[in-house]
């Protein structure tokens, strides 16, 4: 090949050091709407927190290149190894300097982050089990992965104020609810003859639970509301399902962001005291 030809040729997508980004942007959405809901609970910010904030966004892209590297199993992809190793352990040095700085102030290794941690880790694995048999699309497997990133919130909380609550877990279930009921609304752009049981099913259980919720008073009725804008969303896709299932996907997320947004407002409004401390 000439000198001129090589020049003037592409640069290798696959170069191992092109950097693997997650084009999941509902994702995205989910995990910082979920961060900011603990933030919002634990009515403060510190270095701990914008430490959390990026531990939980370097862990979450980890999980691309690893889920990349599983689906093309018959041959090593360095690449994929690099960017899900350098990923992943970002996220765990993070994790680690949390944990450590937490223990000495406590006098004790035991923390509500490990169970946090863990139950991430968990969720990884159960992840890349469902891709190695081509079962990732499974609701199931969808459940836990939206439940594993809205631990987002549980984590916010712990890492600024080093403790956990009944509230907090009620928030984290909150925003797994909340943002769960696009797993099934997305099944209908899928397949346009997808029944709507599932998503009915869902969407009358789901605030039965978070009644169940309000009542041991892990939060507050107006926090709860907030699931309110889920059910409006749902009853806006039956209503209008045939320009939900052709409408540009430009459009359907838009129409998620807008409401993540709105959810955060409601749920942050409720939880933030009139006057933060300083």
């Amino acid at each position: 090949m000439s000198p001129s030809l090589t020049a003037s040729s592409p640069r290798n997508p696959q170069a191992w050091y092109r950097p693997v980004f997650s084009h999941e942007h509902g994702v995205y959405v989910m995990l910082f709407v979920s961060f900011l809901t603990g933030a919002a609970a634990a009515q403060q910010w510190t270095i701990a927190t914008t430490l959390a904030l990026i531990c939980a966004f370097f862990g979450f892209q980890a999980e691309h290149p690893i889920v990349l590297q599983i689906k093309q199993r018959r041959s090593w992809k360095p690449r994929f190894l690099f960017w899900g190793g350098l990923y992943g352990g970002t996220a765990l040095a993070i994790a680690l300097y949390l944990w450590l700085s937490q223990a000495s102030i406590r006098g004790e290794l035991g923390s509500p982050l490990l169970a946090i941690l863990g139950g991430a880790a968990l969720a990884l694995a159960i992840d890349a089990v469902s891709v190695l048999y081509r079962e990732q699309k499974s609701i199931w497997n969808e459940l836990i992965t939206f439940a594993a990133v809205c631990l987002a919130a549980p984590f916010a909380h712990v890492a600024t104020i080093g403790s956990i609550s009944n509230t907090v877990i009620g928030l984290w279930l909150l925003n797994t609810l909340f943002f769960a009921s696009a797993i099934f609304t997305v099944k209908f752009r899928k397949d346009k003859t997808h029944s709507p049981l599932p998503s009915l099913t869902y969407h009358t259980i789901a605030p039965l639970l978070l009644v169940g919720v309000a009542l041991l008073g892990w939060l507050s009725p107006y926090t709860i509301a907030a699931f309110a804008v889920a059910l409006l969303k749902y009853g806006l896709i039956l209503w209008q399902r045939e320009w939900y299932c052709t409408t540009k996907i430009q459009r359907v997320a838009m129409l998620e962001t807008v409401s993540a947004m709105l959810f955060l407002a409601i749920v942050s409004l409720t939880l933030l005291p009139a006057h933060l401390p300083l």
